[in-house]
């Protein structure tokens, strides 16, 4: 199948053209001028350059396409300027599935994340659950309504949509979110640990990569929803986790959550003037989304599309040996 990938450079992009280009499949990417596309090319990867707002730029990549997957999108906390969100997250989503329709693309898989749904009633919460009434970050405000776009375009144009929800992912080379929140334990740079009770579902990257080919590959799935979730750790477990597998000290603090969230609102507003991003990660929408918690269902994938997760602590080991030069 020839299939045109937004987001191929990030994180999970990377993953998923590895395990896509094994299976015989001619890939073709979308990559801005500032990406780094060489391990692409390598790949055997056809790069056309732009980016989702260019809609030239994506009529030209679809062109002959049968798949598409589009994993572009703004995965963040804290940006310097808040705009950028919905121009990617709302007004890119909008563009990549008008652009899809044109091409006639036979299959759009849209990679969404879990947090648009927010804090459902249900927890752990699945698919099918009413999603909560509040999203706690502009992220997730912004991907949530980059959602509601493709699924009227299915509704009232026929786009040929699946989606995919990822949990926070782990893995090798982890840029984003949990990814330096590990690494400023293991480089002792935390000064105190948060929301110790708090749960979150983790995933590994490798398993989202699956997931995401295996909903473009599966037949009459058009419409359905798909969690890349595994297992569910409170932070405290999280912490022990890499405290054992790195054999590092953990911080003796925990601040109580009032202070976590004043410190936050603080660290966020001086952000806010300096354009620098808070220390620690500790930005407002990040504690709140981390105050939270988040605890989904993974198991429709695993069932539907056959997927076998990988145990959180392999994915933790993988990512630890990364930052210590070992992986």
């Amino acid at each position: 199948m020839k299939i045109f990938i937004t987001g191929a450079t990030g994180f999970i992009g990377r993953h998923l053209v590895e395990l896509l280009a094994r299976s015989g499949h001619e890939l073709v990417a979308l990559a801005r001028p500032t990406s780094d596309a060489s391990r692409l090319q390598k790949q055997g990867v056809t790069l056309v350059t732009g980016d989702v707002n260019n809609r030239e730029s994506l009529r030209s990549g679809m062109r002959g396409c049968a798949g598409l997957v589009n994993l572009a999108n703004v995965y963040s906390f804290w940006e310097p300027d808040n705009h950028i969100y919905e121009e990617v997250n709302v007004r890119g989503t909008r563009n990549v599935m008008e652009c899809a329709l044109e091409a006639g693309v036979a299959k759009v898989v849209h990679v969404s994340s879990v947090v648009v749904y927010g804090k459902p009633e249900q927890i752990p919460f699945s698919e099918e659950s009413p999603v909560g009434p509040r999203r706690f970050s502009r992220y997730a405000r912004s991907k949530y309504a980059g959602d509601l776009i493709a699924w009227d375009l299915m509704k009232s144009k026929g786009l040929p949509l699946v989606m995919v929800y990822p949990a926070p992912v782990l893995g090798p080379g982890n840029p984003i979110a949990k990814g330096p929140y590990i690494k400023n334990l293991l480089e002792g740079r935390m000064p105190a640990t948060v929301f110790p009770a708090s749960l979150l579902t983790l995933v590994h990257v490798r398993d989202v990569a699956a997931i995401i080919a295996g909903a473009l590959a599966k037949k009459g799935n058009f419409g359905e929803k798909y969690f890349a979730c595994n297992q569910a750790l409170s932070f405290a477990e999280i912490n022990a986790l890499v405290r054992d597998i790195a054999g590092v000290s953990l911080p003796k603090l925990t601040l109580p959550s009032w202070l976590v969230m004043a410190n936050a609102s603080l660290l966020t507003a001086v952000s806010r003037l300096s354009k620098k991003p808070p220390p620690w990660g500790m930005s407002l929408d990040q504690m709140a989304t981390c105050r939270a918690g988040l605890e989904a269902d993974g198991s429709k994938a695993a069932k539907e599309l056959g997927i076998v997760y990988t145990p959180i602590r392999t994915a933790m080991e993988e990512e630890i040996a990364y930052y210590q030069g070992k992986g």
